[in-house]
């Protein structure tokens, strides 16, 4: 079956979109405007607006993106084989890597800071982020389809094991209150995070 051939919209849309990845890893979300981004995908600065109503609009759809492929698509499989603490504190690594990068940390200050002032808009990103299943949420999931944790509500316990990772490991770092993790301090908040989980649900 032959590819469908992408319009011109789409193709401008496209350009628009792997600009703005290069250009806020370049020079900052800050420091990359609407104008630099035109210049950048080779459109015109109403072309870009016609797409992305604002810059706040186009960092929000970058995040998603990002989230989407680390969190949401990852393919993570329960192994009976491995204890639960190695296999959840690995999980957990890698999502600390993800929401610690500077990258995802440099955009999700700008969205941020845009959902403070726009409560509307912040009921409909958690919305929608609580829709989706995330690698953790699975693997919890499987965990106790196998009878290794014991009975619990999956939607509870999923959003107890995020706030434990994101209240030591992004929200510290998202307010500025402390330096980038190293890769010994997110795999000791991984480690402490899997073991205060495990203390209460493991069967």
């Amino acid at each position: 079956m032959s590819e469908k051939k992408k319009t011109r919209s789409e193709i401008k849309r496209e350009a628009i979109i792997n600009a703005a990845t290069t250009a806020f890893k370049d020079f900052g979300v800050q420091g990359t405007s609407m104008e630099k981004l035109a210049q950048i995908a080779g459109v015109s600065k109403r072309t870009v607006y016609n797409h992305f109503a604002s810059k706040e609009e186009l960092v929000m759809h970058l995040l998603a993106e990002l989230w989407q492929r680390a969190i949401v698509d990852r393919e993570v499989e329960f192994q009976g084989t491995i204890s639960l603490q190695a296999q959840l504190s690995e999980i957990l690594l890698a999502e600390l890597e993800f929401i610690g990068s500077r990258e995802y940390l440099d955009l999700a200050r700008v969205a941020f800071g845009y959902l403070f002032y726009n409560s509307n808009e912040l009921q409909k990103e958690f919305e929608k982020v609580s829709k989706q299943e995330t690698v953790i949420h699975r693997w919890i999931k499987a965990a106790r389809t196998e009878n290794q944790l014991k009975e619990l509500n999956v939607e509870f316990a999923n959003r107890q094991l995020h706030s434990l990772v994101k209240g030591a490991g992004f929200w510290p770092q998202l307010m500025g209150m402390c330096e980038e993790l190293s890769k010994e301090e997110m795999q000791e908040i991984a480690q402490e995070s899997a073991e205060m989980f495990l203390a209460r649900y493991a069967a």
